[in-house]
């Protein structure tokens, strides 16, 4: 349900990012683009159906310059996994909100926070394997109290 980027009010040949920045001054739009786009940017130089390419389609470079909260700039995908692995309870931390969600059929909640938090915090100590994810959402307050459907 969210509408795609209005080729009449932007120009279609500028590069992908000027033309995101048009996109981010619709306030709607501009919440989530604020997130995505400083990772996104950083995976442009893969097209559509993730071929490489390093020019846009009016032979203008492409910017991989990114940015990820709490680590920042970095360019690249190379920079981006740098980044990643720098921060590792960052990432970790969005996929445990991720499973949960899908484990409790419901999005997560500010009084879910305190969960996720401990079930990061306890994988740590298993490097963050997968497993001890899982084991800790089905551990998990939340998932314990879920209602039934």
């Amino acid at each position: 349900n969210v509408p795609s980027l209005d080729e009449s009010t932007v120009a279609a040949n500028l590069p992908m990012r000027e033309r995101l920045a048009a996109h981010r001054s619709n306030a709607g739009c501009a919440n989530c683009h604020r997130t995505i786009d400083p990772v996104g940017f950083s995976l442009e130089s893969f097209n559509a159906i993730g071929q490489w390419r390093d020019h846009e389609a009016d032979d203008v470079p492409i910017d991989v310059s990114g940015a990820l909260p709490g680590v920042g700039e970095f360019r690249g995908v190379a920079g981006l996994e740098d980044g990643l692995l720098s921060r590792p309870e960052l990432f970790v931390g969005t996929l445990t909100e991720k499973l949960l969600t899908f484990a409790l059929g419901r999005g997560i909640e500010y009084y879910d926070a305190p969960a996720v938090r401990r079930i990061v915090r306890d994988a740590e100590k298993d490097r963050y394997r997968f497993s001890s994810l899982i084991l800790g959402i089905v551990k998990s307050t939340p998932f314990q109290m879920r209602k039934a459907s």
